[in-house]
């Protein structure tokens, strides 16, 4: 992240398709005012009644470490993605991130237990790890399936004295790769995991962003022996800023109620060790937003999702103009919600090639080698399409397509016109 924040800095006119954020104009509708209303909707909601100034104090104190709105983020994912939280079962934590960081280490105690991850997959969950100590499997991309990928490194990790302890998925719209599990792989991997006692943990900060098809159950919403711990944010809906996510455990761990309140207090005794606990009046400000939305934020992000949706759209347009002659040596997925998607090149593309393409092309993209845990994923990148305009992203895209077409010693007939111009500036 650093290298592309150093590449954002050296070349300030490129349009960066390498960050997943929310798009700026809907920050903005966080004003100060809307900010400072919710605080006030969530005084009187935790006051009822009895004055707001024991609610300011306890605001601004040092708090629960648990969290301070647990029955509202039940609550809110319960409605909006059917997951059967319990405000006993949340921990609420300064985002996903954190919420990463206390459960790997929390389920991969040992020096023999291991975190499975896809390749590639979302760097913070591979830094959490790293961070910990925690040793990384990666599945093998050759299996049919992630159960399949699954019951081939469990017995292999055994042979070699470790075992499997966790999984990290994104299911919905994966981060790099967009892609969903449907239905029938959740309730595969789920079965894979019960049966060796895996526990998963499902990321799921873009299941709100879906564009069309019919949304799939969560896995914690398929799970039927306790095996998912779910990871959820406010960050792509409300503001990154805010810093509030949760880790949502189940009922039981494995059929042992016993097991997940075990968990539950030693994950919050790992974050009273390094936050103490999430901002108070973030927290309130999430839980004004909530009430004021009736615990649901589907209406909240409908203006996001209708401009991301085009986004997409203006994207694989642009994706079809530039690079139609190349049928057989570039592909690209079509990612049904979410930020981003997948672009396969006919060559590898590093930090070099990301300079170069800032540098002469004007548009800075993320190479999926950056998430990924071997060498296999060198000649593709992940385009996200969150951030920038219809604008920015034809623009864009038309500088990468100049990129492509100098690598591979052609031109392209759609970019006559604009590799023209651009030799007339050189």
């Amino acid at each position: 992240m650093n290298f592309l924040n150093e590449v954002s800095s050296l070349f300030p006119s490129a349009v960066s398709l390498a960050s997943g954020r929310p798009n700026d104009r809907f920050l903005a509708r966080l004003k100060p005012q809307v900010l400072l209303n919710s605080l006030a909707v969530y005084e009187r909601h935790s006051a009822g009644g009895h004055g707001g100034g024991q609610v300011w104090s306890q605001l601004l104190q040092y708090g629960r470490t648990a969290g301070v709105i647990s029955e509202l983020v039940a609550q809110q994912v319960r409605s909006d993605e059917r997951v059967p939280a319990r405000a006993d079962g949340v921990l609420i934590t300064a985002g996903c991130q954190e919420a990463l960081a206390l459960c790997v280490p929390a389920l991969c105690p040992e020096p023999s237990d291991v975190l499975l991850v896809c390749n590639p997959t979302y760097i913070g969950a591979i830094g959490a790890a790293n961070v910990a100590r925690v040793p990384i499997t990666a599945l093998c991309n050759s299996a049919p399936s992630i159960a399949d990928a699954i019951e081939f490194a469990v017995p292999q990790l055994r042979r070699n004295g470790r075992r499997a302890r966790a999984i990290y998925l994104i299911p919905d719209f994966d981060n790099p790769t967009g892609r969903v599990l449907d239905t029938a792989a959740r309730r595969d991997i789920l079965q894979v995991c019960a049966r060796h006692r895996i526990v998963v943990l499902e990321d799921n900060p873009y299941g709100l962003f879906r564009y069309e098809g019919d949304a799939v159950p969560p896995m914690a919403a398929l799970d039927e022996v306790g095996s998912v711990i779910y990871l959820s944010t406010f960050s792509k809906t409300l503001s990154p800023a805010l810093r509030v996510g949760a880790a949502i455990l189940p009922e039981t761990i494995f059929g042992d109620a016993r097991a997940s309140r075990a968990l539950w207090e030693d994950l919050v005794q790992r974050k009273s060790f390094v936050t103490l606990n999430t901002s108070q009046i973030t927290q309130a400000i999430v839980a004004g937003l909530l009430i004021e939305q009736g615990i649901s934020l589907r209406a909240w992000v409908q203006p996001a999702l209708d401009w991301y949706h085009a986004n997409r759209d203006a994207m694989l347009c642009q994706l079809d103009s530039v690079f139609s002659n190349f049928p057989d040596q570039i592909r690209w997925n079509r990612p049904s919600g979410g930020f981003f998607l997948s672009f396969d090149l006919p060559f590898k593309f590093g930090a070099e090639s990301v300079s170069e393409c800032a540098r002469r092309d004007d548009v800075i993209v993320m190479p999926t080698s950056f998430f990924a845990l071997d060498n296999s994923q060198d000649c593709r990148i992940r385009l996200a399409f969150s951030a920038v305009t219809p604008e920015q992203i034809r623009t864009s895209v038309t500088g990468l397509g100049r990129y492509v077409a100098r690598r591979l010693g052609r031109e392209l007939p759609n970019l006559r016109d604009e590799l023209a111009e651009a030799e007339d500036e050189e």
